[in-house]
């Protein structure tokens, strides 16, 4: 299973990195994600990866 956001649904992102010199070479960024623990709209509490900007703008409800 890919890391993703519970909430904003973030991924990674695949490109190339370019040095100087120009040659291609495939690298990922990945998302900025937390494990944590939150309370669900049914009121169950489950342990899920949550982007650093969902936890800070108050998406989630944590447990």
């Amino acid at each position: 299973m890919a890391r993703e956001c519970y909430v904003t649904k973030k991924r990674g992102m695949s490109g190339n990195s370019r040095p100087f010199s120009l040659t291609a070479t495939k690298r990922r960024w990945k998302a900025n994600l937390q494990k944590v623990r939150i309370i669900d709209e049914d009121g169950t509490v489950k342990k899920v990866y949550v982007s650093a900007r969902a936890l800070r703008s108050g998406l989630v409800k944590r447990a």
